[in-house]
């Protein structure tokens, strides 16, 4: 095989790397999650009304967010400055771990801009060992768990960094989005192609996958619901919220949801129900 020749497969960590070098470019041209919330934005969640979206459409619930005064929230891969520097306003103590930093400088940013005090972590998600246990009381992850291989170590880690009684709130991609052809998809053609799990890095042939990254296009994992709700029941978390959202760029979106927020307590010590 010459140095040309594209390798069959890449491993997790050349994923990894490769991604993460996207999402600094994301941030450096502004991409639709690295594009800072406004003045405008902050000031309403310094008032109370925090607007947060995890996916591309929905509003997290008002109800979904405790008081967030005084409150130590972790941010899961939550690096753009949207999400973050609006809990920090509404007086949060927030922790950021992002492996991105571009999208880590995003948030440090608007907090300059905006006079707000944000812990920021380069870190994978996957790997919480710089916190101790039941040190968070609230856990934000937007979609982004589409660029881990194994997701289990995700859940188990929230769930050990989270104090009882705190509650998680995911969003994640539909995998039946993953069924499809890409490159059709993109322009309104749903070709069945995939079978699931999918994985760019191992499914690809080496020749389409080289030509995503050459334009700049993250590698991605699907994984399965059992992975993604079941792997929080299995870390110990009880899901008690549920809803879905749309991506309105995608076609499969004009026949069902896209993606999926859920809400997951971490039960109270001695809680049997």
């Amino acid at each position: 095989m010459t140095e040309s020749t594209p390798k069959q497969f890449l491993s997790t960590a050349e994923v990894a790397k490769y991604n993460t070098a996207a999402w600094d470019k994301s941030a450096a041209t502004g991409g639709i999650w690295s594009t800072p919330v406004t003045s405008e934005d902050v000031d309403l969640a310094r008032r109370g009304a925090v607007r947060i979206k995890l996916t591309p459409s929905k509003l997290v619930p008002a109800e979904w967010l405790p008081a967030l005064s005084g409150l130590e929230v972790l941010a899961l891969a939550s690096g753009g400055g949207q999400q973050v520097p609006l809990m920090a306003a509404a007086g949060a103590n927030v922790t950021l771990v992002d492996l991105s930093e571009g999208q880590l400088d995003v948030d440090r940013m608007v907090a300059k801009r905006e006079g707000l005090s944000i812990n920021t972590v380069k870190a994978d998600i996957s790997d919480l060992s710089m916190f101790e246990p039941d040190s968070f009381e609230f856990i934000l992850h937007p979609i982004s768990n589409l660029f881990i291989a194994e997701i289990e170590p995700v859940w188990e880690e929230a769930f050990r960094v989270l104090r009882p009684g705190g509650t998680l709130v995911s969003g994640f991609n539909n995998p039946a989005i993953y069924i499809f052809d890409w490159r059709d998809h993109e322009r309104g053609v749903m070709t069945v192609r995939h079978q699931l799990p999918f994985a760019d890095a191992t499914d690809l042939p080496p020749e389409e996958r080289e030509g995503f990254i050459e334009d700049g296009i993250t590698l991605e994992y699907s994984h399965t619901l059992e992975q993604q709700i079941g792997g929080q029941i299995d870390a110990g978390f009880e899901i008690i919220g549920f809803y879905e959202d749309r991506h309105d760029e995608l076609a499969l979106a004009h026949y069902m949801s896209t993606s999926i927020v859920t809400r997951a307590r971490k039960p109270l010590l001695g809680d049997t129900n």
